[in-house]
């Protein structure tokens, strides 16, 4: 049995990391957004009731027969060819044994030891150095089913009074993709992590075969780690983060691992070989089940299914299919945006470039739409510990709220109130603008009768102003502010009280 990892059984990470290398290995499983699932002619539609996209084939029920879903064949080869992968001229499926509840048939149809591509790499940039993430394959499967555990604190099946089993989910067509083994500079690993799964989403979405969605389970990652003594070439055992379903998410499931080992090693512990969940709570793993090896899979090749053999003239019009990639896709943005490298990685890091993009497309202003994602918006999803696109908000609702602030009717100070309610759950832009009463005072009348007061309350300041000091101003400007509660156009405030006073 491991020893349970607790947030207090942790090493200091400079620490940990003076001490231990870190060494990883990523596996993203990728939902895809097949209309049917991979073995049937099971819808694949979201948040269906539960168990009404089933059928005897995906229920495994005896004489149903699997038919490969050709449009998850080709996804797969265009994931391959994007991940500079070699497509298999000839591999299989097979069956992956296991009696979990979440596959009605007892096993998961996959592949094995031929996969439809192999032996492929993916360049990520972190703090200006490129790291190549190679690619020990991409396989394709069919996704389980969702178990939902109720009663106990956990919502694990540890303490759970009863569980339940949604198939709706199980045979949605699945690729998975496995990476090498990864070293990079300790410090560097948690941020590797995270930027690999980044740019593979970005691939994904720009292929056009998936959402890739992690909220909803369209995209996911296992996160193995090991630490070997620095220096030594031996690799340490390790342990596999399941199913961790967010940027941020396998950033911190990186970074704990690393400091749980490196406790568990310091004291002379013994790293067990176990699969450990993670919790978005807090971002600590805890122990699930001593991981399996392949043997226990007992895989054999699937007899109800025929070799897949992709002739090579479509894999080659496959390739001229491609979409712009991602890195192309930045150095064009970058130029268009006029921003510098080091900007661009920024808008990277912080999972805003789409977000950017889309509030451009939806016609903002490249630098104000920048703006808005990369400041308000930004630290609003840090204090919530939430991605960027977690959000409840729109780049067509930030694109209405530049329009506003550029036509005079709101202000910044305005706009991050729109914002605000917006993510409340206010409503638009618009209808927030109305319900709250935020837009710009900018009538001539209003602001002279507020600039009057302000200038009643204040006579000292108002002959400063008389005598030339325009700079005084700012306290007219500010009493009106206030008065209108923010709500007046600053600019145009300070232009009628000097003209008031000259």
């Amino acid at each position: 049995m491991s020893t349970a990892a607790t947030t207090d059984e942790l090493m200091d990470l400079d620490e940990a990391l003076a001490r231990f290398d870190p060494v990883m290995g990523l596996e993203v499983h990728v939902e895809l957004g097949t209309r049917t699932k991979m073995f049937c002619s099971c819808p694949t539609e979201f948040g269906a009731e539960p168990n009404t996209q089933v059928c005897p084939t995906c229920l495994g029920l005896p004489g149903a027969l699997p038919v490969v879903n050709a449009v998850g064949v080709e996804s797969a080869i265009r994931i391959g060819l994007a991940l500079n992968c070699s497509i298999a001229e000839w591999c299989r499926f097979a069956r992956k044994n296991y009696f979990y509840p979440d596959m009605p048939k007892n096993f998961q149809t996959s592949q094995y030891d031929e996969p439809i591509a192999y032996d492929g790499y993916l360049d990520v940039e972190v703090e200006g150095e490129t790291y190549r993430i190679e690619i020990e394959r991409a396989h394709m499967e069919e996704d389980t089913g969702k178990s939902t555990h109720v009663g106990g604190a956990t919502g694990r099946i540890h303490g759970a009074d009863y569980s339940l089993v949604d198939y709706n989910r199980a045979g949605i067509p699945l690729i998975e993709i496995v990476t090498k083994t990864i070293e990079v500079p300790g410090h560097l690993a948690p941020a590797v992590a995270r930027a690999y799964v980044a740019e593979l989403r970005e691939l994904i979405v720009a292929l056009g075969v998936s959402e890739a969605r992690m909220e909803r389970g369209q995209m996911r990652c296992d996160v193995n780690l090991s630490l070997k003594p620095t220096g030594a070439s031996k690799l340490g055992t390790r342990s596999e983060t399941k199913n961790v379903n967010s940027l941020r998410s396998v950033e911190r499931a990186a970074r704990f691992e690393i400091q749980r080992h490196a406790a568990v090693l310091a004291s002379g512990g013994t790293i067990v070989q176990e699969t450990r969940h993670f919790h978005e709570e807090n971002g600590s793993t805890s122990s699930g089940r001593i991981k399996e090896e392949a043997e226990d899979y007992r895989y054999f090749p699937e007899p109800d299914l025929v070799p897949v053999a992709p002739a090579r003239e479509w894999v080659d019009q496959l390739r001229t299919t491609l979409p712009e990639l991602p890195s192309s896709r930045r150095r064009r943005l970058a130029d268009d945006w006029a921003i510098s490298d080091f900007d661009m990685q920024s808008v990277v890091n912080a999972g805003a470039l789409t977000l950017i993009e889309a509030t451009i497309a939806a016609g903002a202003d490249a630098t104000a739409a920048r703006k808005w994602w990369m400041g308000e918006l930004a630290r609003t999803a840090n204090e919530r510990g939430v991605d960027l696109a977690e959000l409840p908000i729109t780049p067509a609702d930030v694109a209405r709220i530049v329009a506003l602030v550029a036509a005079g009717e709101l202000s910044d100070k305005l706009a991050r109130q729109v914002i605000e309610g917006v993510l409340a759950g206010e409503g638009d832009p618009d209808a927030v603008v109305a319900t709250r009463g935020l837009k710009v005072v900018s009538d001539d009348g209003a602001l002279l009768t507020a600039i009057d007061e302000a200038i009643a309350a204040n006579p000292a300041v108002a002959e400063k102003i008389r005598g030339g000091n325009h700079k005084a101003a700012g306290v007219i400007v500010g009493a009106v502010m206030k008065a209108t509660r923010g709500q007046a156009d600053a600019a145009k405030v300070q232009e009628l009280t000097i003209s008031r006073l000259s």
